[in-house]
């Protein structure tokens, strides 16, 4: 059975960027789509994988330019509507960062069914990259997923509870906020020494891994001149430099 003959939308997640970290679900409904709604960011060889279908861009760029919300909701139920299979495709994960919630209530007040096929996330690319785990025994009982900016701005957090030693989270689009986020940080009482790891282009060949610490964090972030979509990993440092960093203190001791 064709994965779009039940529903006339799918939201599909099309991962971090490398294309062998889809999901045969999501390759199964490139290959029947009939119009293909995708962000930006989606790489040319995941496209390819719908050569049939109409593709569609509707791509946003923090503090660039982007279609609009409303008219990507156009958009999607205009094209489900003349009985297209649509297959609305975004980067990672739908449900995270990724305004599912607000395309799927366009879809339930035309009428229109749909089916959610969930992909890789950044954060779970980025920390593969690293040799290290989101969540740790003795370390982190959480995993915080958060956001550098919002439709206000920046993005206030819980930086008190954040500040506490062993804490974990994985940024997403912070690299305008990295000063704010530093600071914030800092200011409630974080460790100066924190590693924290920017990681552009996750899974992808141009893939860049910086590593740094808290109080060198917007520093060393302006140095590297990141370009592509990066994740900042708070709390994480790619797994051959902390072991480094422990033998070191070890042998201090």
């Amino acid at each position: 059975m064709m994965p779009q003959d039940i529903h006339p939308i799918a939201f599909v997640g099309a991962g971090p960027g490398d294309p062998d970290l889809l999901t045969v679900k999501a390759v199964n409904c490139l290959m029947w789509a009939d119009v293909v709604l995708h962000d930006r960011l989606v790489p040319a060889e995941i496209l390819a994988l719908a050569p049939q279908a109409q593709l569609i861009s509707v791509g946003k760029e923090g503090f660039g330019p982007s279609v609009t919300q409303d008219e990507i909701n156009r958009l999607l139920v205009e094209t489900a509507r003349t009985g297209a299979r649509t297959v609305r495709l975004k980067g990672g994960d739908p449900a995270v960062y990724a305004r599912l919630a607000e395309e799927v209530d366009a879809a339930e007040e035309a009428g229109l069914s749909y089916h959610v096929v969930p992909g890789i996330t950044a954060a779970s690319a980025a920390t593969a990259a690293l040799g290290e785990s989101l969540t740790k025994r003795g370390r982190n009982a959480a995993l915080r997923l958060l956001t550098g900016h919002d439709m206000k701005g920046f993005a206030e957090q819980d930086w008190k509870a954040l500040a506490r030693p062993g804490e974990v989270a994985a940024i997403y689009m912070g690299k305008r906020a990295a000063r704010f986020i530093q600071g914030r940080l800092m200011m409630h009482g974080a460790d100066p020494a924190t590693p924290v790891t920017l990681v552009e282009n996750a899974s992808r060949a141009d893939q860049r891994i910086v590593p740094t610490t808290l109080s060198h964090l917007y520093a060393d972030l302006s140095e590297a001149e990141l370009n592509g979509p990066a994740i900042t990993l708070y709390g994480l440092a790619p797994r051959a430099a902390q072991a480094a960093a422990e033998t070191f203190i070890e042998e201090a001791l």
